[in-house]
């Protein structure tokens, strides 16, 4: 049974009880992992996957919570055996970032395992395939379709030539018959409610509770950057999505109020609900 595992649920703020964003689909035939947030090689070992056979990585978008263990899943997936070609696929930007990690950023870190630690056999190559909203991506076991989200897009603050370079995507995985849809970070967008009509699964950013939006910084997020407690459930329920899992949470003192977040929700959406934690399996 494909399943995929929730190895971070939380957001760019240091959260002791949570990573940063990164999930791994397992199709029977194939790993996955989507989005390399802060403790994504922590979060792939403490899910048993064989980093070694690591082929894919497929990205939403470029905040520093989605990809800060980018390089860190480059360069243990070579440690522990990889000899084949990793594929890194996501937006716009994302070859630039990845040429950014290995030729300037961990420059002397990459040469120097490469020459200096032959054991490993030469380092491993990496590729990078770009995806505009629309395109497929495919695997064993597996097909995507990317969506573009709504992430900032609205914020006025933002200039038009920042937000021409600006691209985030959901995608929608086809596996063994079911649909298993991931948001990225989104508000309510023509993109997510693509990707998530019908859907088996949707795991769903979520950031609060309606009842923590008690600030004009939290309110203007909650309506142009994460979706919050108020619209999530509408939305699973107007897109007739099956189980809603609800991830990307903000750091609190304790999680007494996730009981309010989860009334909140499941007030409009009458399926199955969870509230994400570190190392929670969704199977579908």
């Amino acid at each position: 049974m494909p399943s995929v595992t929730l190895m971070g649920t939380g957001g760019p703020r240091r959260d002791p009880t949570r990573n940063a964003t990164s999930l791994l689909l397992r199709t029977g035939a194939e790993e996955v992992l989507i989005d390399a947030g802060r403790g994504a090689v922590r979060g792939l070992g403490a899910a048993g996957a064989d980093l070694k056979a690591l082929r894919r990585v497929v990205l939403t978008h470029h905040h520093f919570d989605h990809i800060g263990d980018l390089y860190d899943v480059i360069l243990n997936s070579w440690l522990e055996g990889r000899k084949h070609p990793l594929v890194i696929e996501g937006p716009p930007g994302t070859r630039q970032i990845v040429d950014a990690l290995l030729t300037q950023v961990y420059a002397l870190d990459w040469n120097w395992r490469s020459l200096g630690e032959p054991t490993h056999g030469g380092w491993a190559p990496v590729e990078v395939r770009e995806v505009a909203a629309g395109e497929w991506l495919e695997g064993a076991g597996w097909r995507a379709q990317a969506e573009a989200v709504s992430h900032g897009h609205t914020l006025p603050s933002l200039p038009p030539a920042f937000l021409a370079r600006w691209h985030c995507h959901g995608y929608r995985f086809e596996v063994a018959g079911k649909v298993f849809a991931f948001s990225g970070d989104t508000v309510d967008c023509p993109g997510l409610r693509r990707l998530a009509e019908g859907a088996d699964v949707l795991v769903m950013c979520c950031y609060a509770a309606a009842a923590e939006l008690t600030g004009e910084h939290l309110r203007v997020l909650a309506r142009h950057t994460l979706a919050c407690g108020d619209t999530v459930g509408k939305i699973a329920a107007a897109c007739g999505v099956k189980r809603l899992v609800l991830t990307h949470h903000k750091p609190r003192p304790d999680d007494g109020v996730l009981d309010t977040l989860m009334a909140e929700v499941a007030a409009d959406f009458a399926g199955p609900l969870e509230i994400a934690h570190d190392g929670l399996v969704v199977e579908f």
